[in-house]
């Protein structure tokens, strides 16, 4: 199949194409029209953002949907990858993923990508991916989150004596929850495979 006939657009400039890319996914994965077309109108030029790809007879072809990744602003997550039924087999899933590649790199200025698939692990290794720990696209962003290492110089802090009453003192504060412990807790538990791939600057 030629190539040269085809178009990654961002949905949300070329609102006429709404309810042809929500049928498109809605045959792959089944849900509520208005849920879907909710989804479909976030679309922005930041994060989330859905990509069609169209041909010269303006048919959407295939669709993929972009997701913030709360604790790496560096990536973006790709929750949905599809062509329709009517055009597989012709490569167009490659195609569609390479300027998706583009897009994050020189539009979104991000130098990773992840994604979770399950059986289609071998397509998206040809592409480069490479598997990696789950990620979650849920909670709130770690402003300036760097993992570290607990500091083996704690600061003494003077403690006061309190009068003596009899009684045993009171049990020390629980400890403060490490970033770490913030981040495990918003990872996903699926049985999907996580992959990520490093976007090559050029």
């Amino acid at each position: 199949m030629e190539f040269d006939n085809l178009k990654v657009l961002p949905l949300h400039k070329y609102p006429e194409y709404l309810k042809e890319t929500c049928d498109l996914i809605n045959d792959e994965w089944p849900r509520s029209e208005t849920a879907r077309m909710m989804s479909l109108r976030a679309s922005s030029d930041n994060l989330p953002s859905s990509l069609i790809l169209i041909n010269d007879k303006k048919l959407v072809l295939g669709h993929c949907k972009l997701t913030p990744i709360p604790t790496m602003p560096e990536s973006c997550f790709i929750e949905t990858v599809v062509i329709s039924k009517s055009f597989r087999g012709m490569k167009l899933g490659t195609y569609l993923m390479r300027k998706v590649e583009e897009h994050c790199k020189n539009k979104l200025d991000l130098s990773m990508i992840h994604l979770s698939t399950k059986g289609q692990e071998s397509f998206y290794e040809k592409l480069g991916y490479k598997i990696c720990a789950p990620v979650s696209i849920y909670g709130t962003r770690i402003p300036n989150y760097r993992p570290t290492e607990p500091s083996h110089k704690e600061t003494q802090v003077p403690v006061r004596s309190a009068p003596s009453t009899g009684a045993p003192p009171p049990p020390p504060p629980p400890p403060m929850p490490r970033n770490e412990n913030l981040i495990n807790n918003n990872i996903v538990k699926t049985n999907k495979t996580f992959m990520f791939k490093y976007l090559s600057k050029v």
